[in-house]
């Protein structure tokens, strides 16, 4: 008989313990924390979690708060064995009595294992599987590092998990910092989290608070003067900062990233602090710039009579040498559309995919003074096989005319002849080393920008030209470290010589006459070098500038989401760049002056731009024009 009764007893507790979790897995134990996202000039941008906890040592945490915490949850904790049996004993007459769980007589112990390692369902065999691990747990570990991990785990309200969670949360400063009556307020909430709550219910919160003052005066925790000082005390909140998200199209392009290299669960959970390429300042220079141009834009569009305008606009800006992304604006409101129209919209970049046909040509040996033929032409074997007969812009004709002053006045018939010329394959090819992902389709109609791309994919390519023909690949992230501060990621910017840095410097001269001498005259304001090109597309669907000064690429594209025109005579000059101004009036504000690279092969010749040879010294029309040596005009 007795035999039996002990297997029942040992099956009983097998069937309760057969499957309860390792203790020993809290030796490797580490409490989910947040999250945080910062520019290169350590602002924060983000916080990213699943549960709002920033874990602290036990030293860090107030005498009072610990002391408050075991007066109103557990004030036998340093004396049981995990398990309070007469707490127990007072908590089932009561349960039994009112035919319902009305009382929990958990210790601290019990709450921690409970979530840690079980469910929160009330039913009697949890509570027995909880009391099984509250005593491994004693006899594990000391009562510190239970208390230590009970009070950076337990839930606190508003989405505070943790005591330092909830004290930044409730009064905008560290734990280390609360007065008795903070931490009175913070004790009193683990019995219920959403009703205690001061950012729910100030007045309860402080009633709660005050009987949890009342319980340490009791106890002999606090005097009777500092009772009575505290329960006077006005709760005094912290700044309640939302903690919105600041460049939200950049913060999502680096989650997407960190979830591809690292995982969710690292991410969410494992206190990453990460270091980004952008400046804050640039940033807050390209969301105005931004702003302002979409407001006058739309203003344009309603006196046109186009109904309900939506433009949207897009920002990439780049560091020339390494390729960190310094600015990135997506859209007008990312919580309307997070959809980031710099990194993933592809669209026709019309006339601003111009100086790839014109770059690899001066690769093959063109000279930017040679004289090619402005005119109507007809291409067989067009579409469908009808014939092709492309137009300029304007609908004239200049008849001779040198490269230079071509791309400089953006006329569309010599860039046709030129990439006819070269090969459209041998352009196409060219545009892929410089950098661009997209698909270039290897067709005469390419010099006109037909093939789709996206702004950081050309942007990026632009800035070859003035990093001495070196391509870059752009990234924004600079170093993400662990919750102990050790390198998870670093990067590694990546360059490769992608042409001649002869060939860099002449046609970033020729894009400084765009500047200078053609349709991107506006940017002569900026009284710095820069250079770059306008782009626009049919019907005025889209509108470009993509530039650059020596040290900062950014590309600026205007259009609407749904391919509608954005108003007669909104090109790349009018609606795009102004925004990129703006934004390059920032960049260049407080930097000195700096010159793009002439290298000792190149020589710098005054010429005249109708007839490409050099210029009267008294000619008041004259340019300077780079040419390798050897090459340059001679009358």
């Amino acid at each position: 008989m007795l035999g039996v009764l002990f297997g029942i007893v040992a099956g009983a507790f097998l069937a309760i313990t057969h499957d309860l979790p390792q203790i020993q897995a809290l030796e490797t134990f580490r409490p989910s924390a947040v999250t945080r996202i910062y520019t290169a000039d350590k602002e924060l941008l983000a916080e990213l979690y699943l549960e709002k906890r920033d874990p602290v040592p036990l030293k860090a945490i107030p005498h009072y708060l610990k002391t408050a915490i075991i007066a109103t949850e557990d004030k036998n904790f340093y004396k049981h064995s995990g398990v309070d049996l007469k707490g127990i004993l007072r908590a089932i007459i009561k349960d039994i009595l009112a035919r319902k769980f009305v009382e929990g007589a958990s210790t601290i112990t019990q709450q921690l294992a409970k979530t840690l390692f079980l469910t929160p369902e009330k039913s009697i065999m949890r509570k027995i599987r909880e009391a099984f691990l509250s005593f491994q747990l004693e006899r594990r570990y000391t009562k510190d590092k239970i208390l230590e991990l009970y009070l950076n785990q337990i839930y606190l309200g508003s989405g505070a998990y943790g005591v330092e969670s909830a004290a930044q949360t409730f009064f905008g400063k560290p734990v280390k910092d609360l007065s008795l009556a903070e931490c009175a307020l913070i004790a009193a909430m683990p019995k219920a989290p959403s009703r205690y709550s001061p950012l729910v219910n100030k007045d309860l919160a402080v009633k709660r608070r005050n009987i949890v003052l009342k319980q340490m005066a009791n106890s002999g925790m606090i005097s009777e003067t500092a009772y009575n000082e505290s329960v006077s005390e006005t709760i005094t909140f912290g700044k309640q900062n939302k903690k919105s998200v600041k460049a939200p199209y950049f913060v999502e392009y680096i989650k997407k990233i960190l979830e591809e290299t690292l995982g969710s669960s690292c991410l969410y959970k494992n206190g990453l602090t990460v270091y980004t390429t952008l400046s804050f300042e640039l940033q807050k220079a390209a969301e105005k710039a931004v702003e302002n141009g979409l407001y006058a834009l739309e203003t344009r569009m309603k006196k046109q009579g186009l109904i309900d305008p939506c433009p949207q606009a897009a920002l990439i800006a780049l560091n020339v040498q390494s390729g960190g992304i310094l600015a990135m604006v997506g859209g007008r409101d990312f919580d309307k559309s997070p959809f980031n129209r710099a990194v993933s919209a592809r669209r026709q970049p019309g006339s601003a995919f111009k100086p790839v046909v014109y770059a690899t040509a001066i690769e093959r040996g063109f000279q930017q003074n040679r004289m090619i033929l402005d005119a109507p032409v007809v291409f067989k074997g067009g579409e469908n096989g009808e014939d092709w007969q492309p137009e300029n812009f304007s609908g004239k004709y200049k008849g001779e005319i040198i490269l230079r002053k071509a791309l400089a006045q953006s006329v569309n018939i010599p860039a046709i002849r030129l990439i006819e010329m070269l090969g459209p394959s041998s352009v196409a090819k060219f545009g892929y080393n410089l950098g661009i992902e997209s698909t270039l389709a290897p067709n005469l109609s390419l010099a006109l920008g037909t093939s789709e791309t996206t702004l950081i994919d050309l942007t990026s390519a632009y800035a070859v030209f003035p990093n001495m023909g070196k391509s870059i690949k752009p990234f924004g992230i600079m170093e993400v470290l662990d919750r102990e501060g050790r390198i998870v990621l670093q990067a590694k910017p990546e360059q490769r010589l992608s042409m001649s840095r002869a060939g860099a410097a002449i046609i970033t001269n020729m894009l400084c006459g765009v500047i200078r001498e053609g349709t991107g005259k506006k940017a002569r304001v900026l009284k710095r070098p820069v250079a770059g090109k306008t782009g626009t597309t049919n019907n005025y669907r889209d509108a470009l500038f993509i530039g650059f000064s020596p040290s900062v690429a950014a590309g600026v594209w205007v259009g609407q989401d749904n391919f509608t025109t954005l108003g007669k005579g909104e090109t790349g000059a009018k609606a795009a760049l102004p925004i990129w101004i703006k934004f390059m009036e920032k960049t260049l504000e407080d930097s000195r002056c700096q010159y793009f690279d002439i290298p000792d092969d190149v020589v710098q010749v005054r010429i005249d731009p109708l007839t490409g040879r050099i210029a009267s010294d008294d000619s008041r029309q004259a340019v300077s024009a780079l040419f390798k040596k050897g090459t340059e005009p001679k009358k």
